[in-house]
């Protein structure tokens, strides 16, 4: 029997919803990561490998706010790219991590945005 790390575990769940997730140009995947000092978004069409918008939150309007507050921001952020590339629905891919915290204020702050997740 193996030992499982954190990160291991968290590959396990990616990989899971991988599986069963997947983008097309007209409703992308929005791929979440998650690091110790940030947030960072893409709107991928997995059909053609190409990534439509992206969101960081190292950007400079993003970097001066809260952490809270830039979850939120990053999130409408992102729906404005998207709406500006032309997609108005998109799967939300959690990339393994609980939808909680930083992961759910930046997925409703797209909902609220108005793109369709």
């Amino acid at each position: 029997m193996t030992v499982l790390t954190k990160g291991d575990r968290r590959l396990k769940r990616r990989r899971r919803v991988r599986a069963k997730v997947s983008g097309t140009a007209v409703r992308p995947r929005i791929s979440v990561f998650r690091s110790n000092k940030g947030l960072s978004a893409q709107l991928i069409d997995d059909s053609s490998n190409r990534t439509l918008a992206a969101v960081n939150w190292f950007e400079p309007e993003l970097s001066s706010l809260a952490k809270d507050e830039r979850a939120k921001r990053a999130g409408a952020t992102l729906a404005e790219r998207a709406k500006a590339a032309g997609v108005e629905e998109a799967v939300f891919d959690r990339g393994g991590y609980r939808y909680h915290g930083h992961v759910r204020a930046f997925a409703e702050a797209i909902r609220e945005a108005g793109l369709t997740v």
